[in-house]
């Protein structure tokens, strides 16, 4: 398994720790620092069921600098924008492989456990 993780966010801390709690121990990616290939994302969003801009943090001041509101892209070029901005990633999200799920709220990680 593995868990996308920003350690500066509560949810994406308390979610962690619910997943310690029931004796789980995922790899832990902090995609802000190691980043996010477009085709891992690929995956990530089909296992998540949910489209790119379904799992992008659309209130960031990157996704309202960049301009992203009301545009019309492709999935490969939503892939892309989250690719190389990872801060607009929905988080956390834990990643059983066959399925993923985002934490919001974090006891929604324990449904892929």
């Amino acid at each position: 398994m593995i868990y996308y993780h920003n350690p500066r966010c509560s949810k994406s801390r308390q979610a962690l720790a619910l997943l310690e709690e029931n004796n789980v121990t995922p790899k832990v990616k902090e995609y802000l620092k190691e980043g996010l290939k477009t085709s891992e994302l690929d995956g990530l969003f089909k296992r998540l069921n949910k489209e790119p801009l379904e799992g992008m943090r659309t209130k960031e001041t990157v996704f309202k600098e960049l301009g992203l509101k009301g545009k019309e892209l492709t999935r490969k070029e939503w892939l892309k924008v989250i690719s190389e901005n990872p801060v607009l990633l929905e988080r956390p999200i834990l990643d059983n492989g066959k399925k993923a799920v985002i934490g919001r709220p974090p006891e929604d990680i324990l449904t892929v456990i």
